[in-house]
Formats: structure tokens, sequence, C-alpha cells
């Protein structure tokens, strides 16, 4: 499976290994390039202004971040219009739908900036300014792709002229109208194409050659070559498709329920999916998604391997309908954990209520694919997906279990992200997010904000007290705003507002939300009493934020009430999110990112 995403830098790991890959498949592909053109990449990506064009970078990658192809664009923001400078798949790749993806990416997102249109060059494919009759072919199956896209050459002006009289086979100037009707009017088009020269080739093209081929566009409109080439056959496209504007991609956990504790008390039970189900999907535009399974090294990335491996095997020892519940707590001295498994438990859980049985492993297993899945959509392109699942996971530490909480779903796709850039999570369950905050707690690269009930009343007491900001190079980026037992709405939006303020600081290139609903009047396990209308109001501040968001479930328990709140957070997550542009991550500087305690909280 290939994934299409954007590169916005080179700085993160993520993307310092795509950006390297980009230019060696660059340089194998376009060996006659100029070098300083697959070299200036990392200068182009940090530094927009440079030739006034601002880059786009996009991939397609496979699971382990090797980069089959890509796509290098520039938007012109003044006069708005894309570029496509190139377009390139790994040698060997071609006609397996990677280079239809790239460029049907390129072309979602110059529909996005409601650009004018595309501009490419392309080699011609007519004998007579294409001496070398073994390039005839290629340049004419170039043409032939763009035209399958409506993209075709501009015809009456000099643009194929070359500079060099003595230079041959010289490019067209394709034109993707991104399928309107009409065509840009002769001023415009000499405008754009100025800039075309100027700022991609002002250090090839002296002034007098660019004054003559802007002045030979004098069509009002301009004119596109007829179609030559039939309309291509849609190709088996391998990659992942960017998602829908228009819709939220959801991925539930299809094997929640295998994980059904009848014990009484035990309030985290099936019901609590099927009950959000039924009001969201009859109510608002969700793409539902299989969830795709991942290699267990991302639970190991923020888990620690020893009680990794302890819930698999304690988990498979249990005999089916049984459950294992801690009741001695042994202090944690990692040189003597004790060594029978039941009493282990209490070696590596918070509390006496979460048991451990045949299918926990499994239903947990389960929800970091799940969101896993949904978070290769957001890094996809997706404005924001929702990983419904069960059990819950923010209560999950470094190398404990507690809460109803396994592993920690949120902080798993926090880590995921972190590789291609800053990440915020915000949690907004009744209660604190302490395995969260445990994993992060010396990490300046995933900012961890909590707005949970005070932990002198509330689950799990022993932390989320404001005065925990984190320690070493973490030290300012985790913020606890605990409130009152009896905390109103308005309490709590003003709580909201620092906590939204506090990450836009952070300017992160994603958010994770652990969305609990256990706030609600009601909830059998929190003392606040929101009601749809305040579900839909915290909606509208997440949406106005403007991030790329994972929505991860927590808790929420009342299961009378859950669909009306869920219905009416996504309601307003997604009419504000959808009229908000996304903000640009703001482009770090090096030496920031490897000393990141110099980063100010």
């Amino acid at each position: 499976m290939i994934r299409i995403r954007q590169v916005p830098d080179d700085v993160m790991p993520g993307n310092a290994t795509a950006v390297a890959q980009v230019q060696t498949i660059l340089r194998a592909q376009f060996p006659t390039a100029r070098p300083n053109e697959a070299a200036g990449i990392p200068e182009l990506l940090r530094n927009p202004l440079k030739k006034r064009l601002r880059t786009l970078l996009f991939v397609a990658e496979d699971a382990d971040e090797h980069v089959k192809g890509f796509a290098l664009a520039m938007h012109a923001p003044d006069l708005n219009f894309i570029y496509l400078d190139y377009l390139a798949t790994q040698a060997g790749r071609g006609g397996q739908g990677i280079g239809t993806a790239l460029y049907e990416r390129v072309r979602e997102e110059a529909a996005a900036l409601d650009a004018i249109g595309i501009f490419i060059e392309s080699l011609a494919d007519n004998p007579a300014l294409c001496t070398d009759g073994a390039m005839v072919k290629p340049n004419a199956d170039r043409l032939r792709f763009y035209e399958g896209f409506g993209a075709r050459p501009i015809i009456g002006t000099k643009y194929e002229m070359p500079i060099d009289p003595n230079l041959e086979n010289p490019p067209y100037l394709v034109f993707d109208a991104l399928g309107r009707d009409g065509l840009p009017d002769c001023k415009r088009a000499q405008a754009m194409v100025r800039a075309i020269l100027e700022r991609k080739y002002g250090d090839l093209c002296p002034p007098s050659y660019v004054d003559l081929v802007v002045r030979s566009f004098l069509d009002d409109p301009i004119r596109l070559r007829p179609p030559r080439y039939r309309r291509r056959e849609p190709e088996p496209a391998k990659a992942v498709p960017r998602p829908s504007t228009d819709r939220i991609p959801l991925v539930v956990n299809d094997k929640h329920d295998i994980h059904h504790v009848k014990d009484r008390g035990y309030v985290e039970a099936p019901i609590r999916i099927s009950a959000i189900l039924r009001e969201l999907e009859q109510a608002l535009p969700f793409e539902r998604l299989p969830p795709r399974t991942f290699a267990e090294e991302h639970i190991r990335a923020v888990h620690a391997g020893s009680f990794v491996d302890y819930l698999r095997r304690a988990c498979a020892l249990v005999p089916q309908g049984k459950s294992i519940y801690p009741y001695v707590f042994p202090i944690r001295n990692p040189r003597r954990p004790p060594k029978e498994l039941p009493l282990r438990a209490g070696y590596f859980c918070i509390d006496t209520f979460t048991p451990l049985n045949a299918n926990a492993w499994l239903a947990a297993r389960r929800a970091v694919d799940c969101t896993l899945t949904a978070a290769e959509r957001v890094l996809s392109g997706a404005r924001f997906a929702y990983s419904l699942v069960r059990p819950p996971g923010h209560h999950a530490e470094r190398r404990a279990f507690g809460g109803f909480c396994y592993f920690n779903n949120a902080a798993i796709a926090a880590h995921y992200f972190s590789r291609y850039g800053r990440v915020a999570v915000l949690d907004i369950d009744y209660h604190h997010g302490n395995g969260t905050q445990d994993i992060f707690w010396e990490r300046p690269d995933v900012l961890t904000v909590s707005i949970h009930g005070h932990p002198s009343f509330a689950y799990p007491y022993f932390s989320g007290f404001a005065d925990e900001i984190g320690e070493g190079a973490g030290k300012g980026f985790n913020l606890n705003l605990p409130l009152a037992e009896n905390a109103g709405p308005d309490i709590y939006r003003a709580a909201l507002a620092t906590a939204a303020g506090r990450i836009e600081r952070f300017a992160p290139a994603f958010l994770v939300l652990s969305l609990g609903y256990d706030t609600a009047a009601g909830d059998p396990t929190g003392s606040w009493r929101h009601r749809p209308a305040d579900f839909r109001a915290i909606g509208e501040t997440v949406g106005g934020l403007g991030y790329p968001t994972l929505v991860v479930q927590e808790g929420g328990y009342r299961t009378r009430t859950l669909g009306a709140n869920a219905r009416a957070f996504f309601g307003g997550l997604w009419e504000n999110g959808s009229r908000t542009p996304l903000r640009v991550p703001r482009r770090l500087p090096r030496t920031l990112m490897l000393t990141p305690a110099a980063a100010a909280p």
C-alpha cells in the first residue's frame, strides 16, 4: 500500500528521509537536470520566499517510508497559479498508478487553493521540434498522460522558442484548467508566464528573451491545442487516496465487543460504540474505513517492552470467560518482579478495577491498528479523522495499564506523527490523561494539554496537578488545567480557551484529541453537566484551531446521551473546521529542532 503525503520541510526525521530519497530519484530520472535542482530542494522548502514561489512537495511512499515517486510543484500566491516542476516515479515503477495518484494530489491541492490552474513544461511530441526520433514517443506518452486530465499545450506563442538556437527538444507549456470552462485572459497569462520565466529560470533567461516570450501571448483568452490522444484508460492506482474533503474518515474497532467484561460496576461496555454510531452515521458525512494491521514496533515506541510482553503473556494464559484483577501492588523494583502472573498484574497496573483476560490484548491491539489507520489518513491529507475505539487508552503509561486502558492509542498516534512534525495532544476527557503525560514527560516535540477534574477528587488521583509541567527537555511542554468538582460550562470554556492559546503558541503540524464524553450530565464517572450545546461549542473551538486533527475515543459512559453528545461535538467540529483555513506548519530552524530545550514553552 502506498500513501501520498505532503512533505513541508527536511527537519523532522521522516521528512528528511523522504527529501533525501526524492533527491535520489530526481538525479536518476533527470540526469540532465542542473545539480542544484536536487540539492536545492531543502532550501526551497525552508525558504518559500526565496523565489517568490511556495514549494509543494508530495511523495508516494510505502509503510516503510520508501519513496516510490514524487511531485514537486510551486505555488505563486500573488498570482495564484501552480507550476508543476517535476513528476517522477522510481525506476521500474511506471504504469502502477503512482504518477496518476501524485498528479491527482497536486490537482486537489490546486483546487483547495482555488488556483487558476496548473502550468507544466512537457517536451514536444512534434518531430519538427524534437529531432531525436527516440524521444518523440516518450514525449508523446507524457502529453497523453496530461491530456487525460484535460491539460494540453498552449498554442500560438513563442514559449517553445529555445534560448539558444542550437538547443533541441524544447518544451511546450501545458495548461490544466482543473476542469473549468474558462481559460486565462491575455493579461493574466502574460503575468503568469513572466513569473515562471523570471522566478524559475531567472539565472538562465535574459530579460530580452523573457519580454519576447511574454509578448507572444496575444490570444484572449489563451488557446489550447485540440485533443490529440484518446482519453487515457483509468490506471489501477495503488496509492491510498486522499480523503474527500466532504467526509470524515471513521475507523471503528471491529473487535471491541470481544472485550466485554460483565462484572458488576464495569461501565466500559460494548454498547458505548453502538450508541455513538447510531447517531453519527445518520447525521454527519463519515467515510467508514476498515482498520489495517500495523507493526508492534509502534506500541513499543511508547510502551516499555517488558510491559508489552507481560500483557501478551498474561492475557494468553487467562482462561476464556475469566479475568485477573490486580490485588497486590509490590514496590516497583525492576530487579525483582513477582514471578506469578496474577501477582505481577499489580506490578504493571495502577488500580484494582482494570482486568486482564483472554480478549483484552486482542481488543487493545486492534484499537491501536484502528488509531494508526485513522492517523495515516490525516497524514495523507484528511482534515479530520476519528478513531472510534474501545478499550480507551489515555490512562496507559509507559509501563502500566489502568483506568480501563491497556495501550495508549493517542500517544502511539502522536509519536507516529512526530516523525513528520510537532504534535499537540489535547485531552478533554473528564479524567486526567496520566498515561499521555507520563509518556511525553521529557519530550519537547509533543505538547500535552489536559482539561480534567482536579485529582483531589477525580481518578487517577495521583496526577493532573497544575504544577506538573514536564522535566528536562520537556519542561514547559505539559499543561494541566484541573477544574473544580462543580465547574460549569463557563469555567470550562475559559479553560478550553487557555488550552487553545497554548496550542497555538506551540504551532503544531498535527493535533491529537483525546475525546471523552464523561464530562456529560449524568455520567456515572464524572460530576460536570455538559449537554449537547456544550459539546457542540467544544467541537467548534477544536475545529477552529485549524490543524489536521485525529480524534481518538476515550471515556463517556452514560449511554442514553452518548449519541446526542457525539453528534453535537462532531457537528461543531465539522462545520467550524470546514470553514477555517488550515494552518501552514511553522518551519522551525534545524538548530532549534536539534536543541529542543531552547524552544520557548
